[in-house]
């Protein structure tokens, strides 16, 4: 019987097979067919200690059979207060303040109108948004207008508002993309704000930049007053080597978006965090001038549990050390395979490898990517090249056999394309 489900970034005219998972514990996936497969890519970004960690598991289990869900507009609960206090103390102080939501998409939603509504609510309205070529938000409306266009968003073009774009920082052309933004920050209609992945573009093929560009980028905001937002859905949480991959830059934005590992992968929840100056332009009186943002869900209190278990987490155990050394291994891997056969701009950033097949389409639709996500597939391994870019991102806790097999696998794949 065909399986009435429709499955997000899924060709279904191409019939290929949807494995079934029924259960995960560390880095290893197990399917309805006896199978094994090992979780590379954290399962979409999102696992940082490992599936099932029982610390998390029992906080669920816990607030489960308390609190299940609770309105917060106007509402609260201790999972919520917890993590907020949480975040506040763990986050750059003078993010003060802690917004919930939902995904990714929505916490760069949330992003978007704090910016809007600041300049407003300071009398001085300005409604540009400044994006980074290649960049990637989400795929809601807003953030499907702040990230690149293209095949993932050709259909809804009409939906979409214009944006200011800066060509991506390259090797040797980074002066460029600084000196756009400096003549839209001199334009006579300054932006609202600059909204930028930190040190690594996802999506758009885990393209890598210094932070010495990144700091540049913040201070250009700071002298020309643009709020600086910093997606931190994927690069936070230790990906970069890192808590947040602003550290590495020594910039704190004026709004960060945190999703992803906030809950260590286990359930959805988001944050949008801002500080004072930001919230006090919302804070008023008047009704008009709050922040018009919320879902049914926001701040589910078996969520929240989650994140303040992961919280404890972070505070309790040496995850950074883990993630440093989890690092090191990446960087041995990833170089022993170099060694082996002909890539494509090798990079590494934090825990996270990448390079480029050698193909000429580099595009998402290349057809080298779903050749290989087959065939790591049928090996009982997750990889989910991004077009020719092939992009390894398992969770900490991924051991020094399953990393080995990941990328023997992808020595075999390359090879296997290449004949």
């Amino acid at each position: 019987m065909t399986s009435p489900v429709w499955h997000p970034f899924t060709q279904h005219g191409l019939n290929e097979p949807i494995p079934t998972v029924t259960r995960a514990e560390g880095a290893t996936l197990h399917t309805a067919d006896g199978r094994h497969v090992i979780d590379a890519i954290s399962s979409w970004w999102v696992t940082t200690h490992g599936h099932g960690h029982p610390r998390i598991v029992a906080a669920i289990r816990d607030q489960a059979a308390r609190l299940d869900q609770i309105i917060f507009a106007g509402w609260t609960h201790e999972p919520a207060e917890a993590v907020a206090a949480g975040l506040v103390r763990l986050m750059p102080p003078a993010l003060a303040h802690v917004f919930f939501s939902d995904s990714g998409s929505t916490a760069v939603e949330v992003a978007l109108k704090m910016a809007l509504g600041f300049w407003l609510g300071t009398g001085t309205p300005r409604h540009r948004i400044v994006v980074m070529e290649h960049s990637y938000h989400g795929d809601t409306i807003g953030t499907m207008s702040v990230g690149a266009r293209g095949v993932f968003n050709r259909a809804y073009a009409p939906l979409l508002f214009d944006v200011d774009t800066l060509p991506f920082p390259r090797a040797g052309r980074e002066e460029q993309t600084l000196d756009a933004l400096r003549h839209l920050a001199c334009a006579p209609d300054p932006p609202a704000a600059l909204i930028v992945e930190p040190l690594v573009l996802g999506a758009g093929g885990m393209l890598v930049y210094p932070p010495a560009v990144l700091a540049e980028l913040a201070a250009i905001c700071a002298v020309h007053d643009i709020l600086f937002i910093a997606d931190e859905v994927m690069t936070g949480w230790g990906r970069t080597g890192t808590l947040l991959a602003c550290e590495q830059a020594g910039v704190v934005p004026d709004i960060l978006c945190l999703s992803k590992g906030l809950t260590g992968g286990a359930v959805p929840l988001a944050v949008t965090m801002a500080t004072d100056r930001i919230f006090d332009a919302h804070r008023s009186p008047d009704r008009a001038r709050m922040l018009f943002h919320s879902s049914s869900y926001t701040a589910n209190p078996i969520a929240c549990a989650a994140a303040a278990a992961n919280l404890e987490i972070w505070r309790d155990e040496p995850v950074l050390d883990r993630v440093a050394e989890l690092a090191g291994r990446q960087d041995a891997a990833l170089a022993r395979l170099a060694a082996r056969l002909p890539l494509l701009a090798p990079r590494r950033a934090g825990t996270i490898t990448a390079f480029e097949v050698d193909q000429p389409a580099a595009d998402y639709l290349s057809a080298v990517g779903p050749r290989l996500l087959a065939f790591f597939r049928d090996r009982d391994v997750l990889l989910r090249p991004l077009g020719n870019t092939v992009y390894v991102m398992p969770p900490y806790c991924v051991d020094d056999a399953d990393l080995d097999r990941v990328y023997d696998v992808i020595a075999e794949g390359l090879h296997a394309i290449a004949s």
